[in-house]
């Protein structure tokens, strides 16, 4: 059965990492997806190693292209223009990645599609948004989490912040709410009749990241600090290093967890401060030095006998090795274009009656750009011209 979003159509002008996750998201769920992309300006993810063995195709391009046709297109060309206009017939959902005005000078922005086809759902995605000061100004996750006052508090004393191994901003807050806010415009379009306008700055999705903290700053004024709070370091709540260099992480905030960690550790006495006593740093050296006498592996043993919200600091092929993630379907085979396959992350959205369907990994750079122009009405010869006289650069 095909995916719950198999009647959506998206066309989709992104590039690097935000949009393309968004709409391989959006993809695996069943919607059918066309990549507009340029000739001469190829996607820098498509140069990003390892490739595939026997392939000129990067990893991650296949992946976070998977499920899409890709058409190539000079936007600078007003004959793109009138292909686009043609499209949004049947793909009335469009995602760009541009920077504020960009879209406006190609004749593509929301108003000016909007008078070919006025339920069209039109979202941009922006590090800083359409407005505000920085709105031109270039980023990237790094800039984002910056900004946001999440790093002020992350990260230790010593050393200041630190960069985590995945792209925070990008994915969770740029392509996690640019599909949320798709999804709820389709909702809306489908009561309403109209489509509108998502405006997605990975910036203001980083700060509303701050949650709880944030809320309590609103409310009395005070700057969070790097390990001063619970969830920080500031508390036993932490990674520990093991006796062969390794790591576990506990996080046994309850009593109950906490009761069952101190068990474990042979340190009964520990249970009165529970996770955050009020000597916080002599106590967490104190565990540190008991957590160092033993291997990760060790460790991973013991606690699996408790539930006290401890686990071990996987590698990236110990975690997709793991047996629970082999239970949840972590990792798929998907086809290659040109035969084969090739194992990806799935995806992790489970659903009973309309699982999702990968199709075949990224395309090539204008792949299917004839199939989709003869689909739209266009002739052979009309194809030929256009590829003579550089439509497709």
């Amino acid at each position: 059965m095909a995916g719950p979003l198999k009647r959506l159509k998206i066309l989709d002008f992104t590039t690097l990492l935000p949009g393309p996750y968004a709409t391989m998201t959006l993809a695996d769920m069943g919607a059918d997806v066309i990549r507009v992309v340029s000739g001469s300006r190829p996607d820098v993810v498509a140069y990003f190693p390892p490739f595939i063995p026997g392939t000129d195709i990067s990893a991650a391009y296949a992946y976070l292209g998977r499920g899409k046709r890709c058409m190539t297109l000079n936007l600078k060309d007003p004959r793109s223009v009138r292909i686009i206009h043609r499209l949004l017939d049947n793909y009335d959902i469009l995602i760009e990645q541009f920077r504020p005005g960009v879209m406006e000078k190609l004749g593509l922005d929301y108003r000016s599609l909007l008078k070919v086809n006025p339920a069209l759902i039109y979202c941009s995605l922006t590090g800083y948004g359409q407005s505000g000061p920085l709105r031109n100004r270039a980023g990237h996750d790094i800039n984002y989490l910056a900004r946001s006052g999440i790093m002020s508090y992350s990260g230790r004393k010593a050393t200041g912040p630190a960069l985590v191994g995945m792209q925070i901003a990008d994915i969770a807050s740029g392509s996690h709410n640019a599909v949320i806010g798709i999804l709820a415009a389709v909702i809306s379009r489908k009561e309403t009749g109209e489509g509108q306008y998502i405006d997605i700055s990975m910036t203001d999705g980083m700060i509303a990241f701050n949650a709880m903290y944030g809320a309590g700053f609103l409310v009395d004024g005070q700057d969070p600090l790097r390990e001063e709070i619970l969830l920080n370091g500031g508390s036993l709540y932490d990674f520990y290093e093991t006796k062969d260099g390794r790591y576990i992480s506990v996080g046994s905030i309850e009593p109950q967890f906490f009761a069952a960690f101190c068990g474990v550790i042979n340190c009964p006495d520990l249970m009165q401060g529970g996770i955050a006593p009020p000597d916080a740093e002599n106590v967490k050296q104190r565990v540190r030095e008991i957590i160092k006498t033993k291997t990760r592996d060790e460790w991973t043993e013991m606690f699996q006998r408790v539930d006290a919200c401890v686990e071990p600091v996987l590698t990236l092929s110990e975690a997709l090795d793991d047996a629970h993630a082999k239970e949840r379907g972590m990792v798929v085979e998907v086809g290659l274009p040109q035969g084969g396959s090739v194992r990806q992350l799935a995806s992790p959205i489970k659903f009973s009656e309309t699982p999702p369907e990968y199709g075949i990994t990224g395309a090539p750079a204008g792949a299917h750009t004839r199939d989709i122009l003869l689909e739209l009405g266009y002739t052979d010869e009309d194809i030929a011209e256009f590829e003579k006289t550089g439509l497709f650069n």
